[in-house]
Formats: C-alpha cells, sequence, structure tokens
C-alpha cells in the first residue's frame, strides 16, 4: 500500500490513521517510549527545501525505532544529472521498508510508487496534493474541537498552487467540516473565481487556515507590497473578528510574517494552532508509517 492522496485512502484508513494520531500524540507528550517497527528502514528524499516535513517524518520514524535515512538531493548524483528513475532504481535496491518523497513535479510519487516494492508516501508533489499535511490538519482541529463534522473551515490565499488547500478540500468535507476557500482572483483556479471574498469566507468560520504566498509572485502577479497584500487579503485582528467565537487560525508554514498573517494572530497563545500542528504532524505521520509497515 502507498500513500499518494487523500482519495487513495477510504473512509475507515482516515479514521484509524486520526484515532492512531491522537494515541500517538498522548504518548508522545507522555514521553513513552515505543519501538514497533524498530529494525525497519525510512528512506527520505527531498526534491524541495522542508524544515517542518522533512523533520516530522524523520522524528516519526525515529520515535517507532525505525532508521530514518536523508538523501540531500542537492549532494546527491542527481546534481550530476542522475535521471529519476536511475534515482529510483538505486534508491530501491537498497531494500528500504518505505521511501518518503517530496518532489516538484506533480504525480512524481505515483511514479516512485511504479519502481520500487516499498511503499511510497507522497510528502507534497508539485501543486498536487500533500496528503499527510491535510491529515495532521484535521487531527490538530480535532484535538481542539474533539470533533470536525458540522465546524467552518476557511482556507484563504494562494489556492491555485497549493497543494495543501487541494488535500484540506478533498478531505475536510468526508469527515463532515464545510469548507470555504477564498484569495485574490489571480491565486483562485479558474473554476473557483466565482467563490466568495476573503471576508466573507472568514464570517463565522470555526477555523481559519492560511496559505504562505511565496513572496517573489507578489510582485510579479499582485504589483503588491506585503504590507498591502495583508490588508488586503491576509489575517488581520479585524478580519479575524469576523470568525466565530472561539475560533483557531492555522498555517501550514513557514509564515510570510505580515504577508499572509499579522504577528500577533500567528503568536497568539489561545487561537493559534500553527505549533500544535507541528506536534500533531509527528503523531500522526508515525500513524502513517504504522498503517504502513507495522
Amino acid at each position: 500500500m502507498d500513500l499518494l492522496s487523500i482519495d487513495s485512502l477510504s473512509d475507515e484508513q482516515i479514521a484509524t490513521l486520526l484515532e492512531r494520531g491522537e494515541h500517538w500524540f498522548e504518548e508522545n507528550r507522555a514521553r513513552r517510549p515505543a519501538e514497533p517497527l524498530k529494525g525497519r528502514l525510512v528512506l527520505n528524499l527531498f526534491y524541495e527545501h522542508s524544515t517542518r516535513t522533512a523533520m516530522s517524518f524523520a522524528a516519526a520514524a525515529h520515535r517507532l525505532g525505525a532508521s530514518p535515512l536523508f538523501l540531500p538531493v542537492e549532494q546527491s548524483s542527481v546534481k550530476k544529472g542522475e535521471t529519476f528513475e536511475d534515482t529510483a532504481r538505486t534508491l530501491g535496491a537498497m531494500r528500504p521498508d518505505c521511501l518518503v518523497l517530496r518532489h516538484r513535479e506533480n504525480g512524481a510519487p505515483a511514479r516512485m510508487a511504479g519502481m520500487v516494492e516499498c511503499p511510497v508516501i507522497n510528502a507534497g508533489d508539485g501543486t498536487n496534493e500533500h496528503p499527510t499535511q491535510a491529515l495532521l490538519d484535521a487531527l490538530a482541529i480535532r484535538l481542539r474541537f474533539r470533533r470536525i463534522e458540522g465546524l467552518k473551515v476557511a482556507i484563504l490565499g494562494d489556492i491555485r498552487h497549493s497543494r495543501v488547500a487541494h488535500s484540506n478540500a478533498l478531505l475536510l468535507p468526508r469527515l463532515g467540516a464545510t469548507v470555504r476557500l477564498a484569495g485574490p482572483a489571480m491565486l483562485m483556479p479558474d473554476e473557483l473565481l466565482a467563490t466568495p471574498s476573503v471576508d466573507e469566507a472568514i464570517e463565522g468560520a470555526d477555523v481559519v487556515m492560511m496559505l504562505r504566498v511565496q513572496r517573489e509572485r507578489l510582485a510579479e502577479e499582485l504589483g503588491d507590497a506585503p504590507g498591502e497584500y495583508l490588508e488586503r487579503y491576509g489575517l488581520t485582528p479585524e478580519r479575524l473578528a469576523r470568525a466565530a467565537p472561539g475560533a483557531v487560525v492555522m498555517h501550514p508554514g513557514p509564515m510570510n510574517r505580515g504577508v499572509e498573517i499579522a504577528d500577533e494572530i500567528a503568536d497568539d497563545p489561545e487561537r493559534s494552532l500553527i505549533l500544535l500542528q507541528v506536534e500533531a504532524g509527528v503523531a500522526l505521520r508515525m500513524a502513517c508509517l504504522e498503517l504502513l509497515l507495522a
């Protein structure tokens, strides 16, 4: 079994991952050691820079007793011209028990899965999907609200290029949440141009999830200074006041402070779930490795 997309998971598997994620969340907080995957080898191959996802998978494997190994692409034979296919065959010949792949091209994890015998986990492919991010987001919401069904979730920002938004838009409705997608028109997919404005999407939302806007895209596509983007589309205290009482704020990271989110919101100890997402990410990825390997 591979974990390539949200749609590759059954409802039962999603429920199991969230339940086991909650279990490992509590075990990690209690610092109770467990080694159900002792002796297993997890290879992490990241063609794009990452802090949260890369270290989260490494921590998850380590906490389960497996051995996480990283191939730094910048120092690999890829820089000498080695093809993706040859890299896949080379790593497959090392007989790993699991391979975690992040790649800039849509569909790369599925291609990898067709060339290696071990399970492959999609750690983000291009603008396509980031399934474990959506699962950890769901876990963080569940940890805070003790439910997901019936909640209103606003996902705001660069929807067009966001694999996080795509996976969350597939997962959260399956769990009973209502999802609203909104952002600047030039950063929305063509089929979603008729969505509500950012202010309308936030109105009454229980969860406000902000997405990273690439700074290099601001000048080219928006023509705005970062402060102007925050005022027009970002999450400010005034805009967050439109949300439901007790609403929480999420962000997959890394954050552009003062661009898509104001500092005082990102650092709010009561409303910000950003660090809880990181903590939940380790637990949820432990659940994923457990599902695939235990």
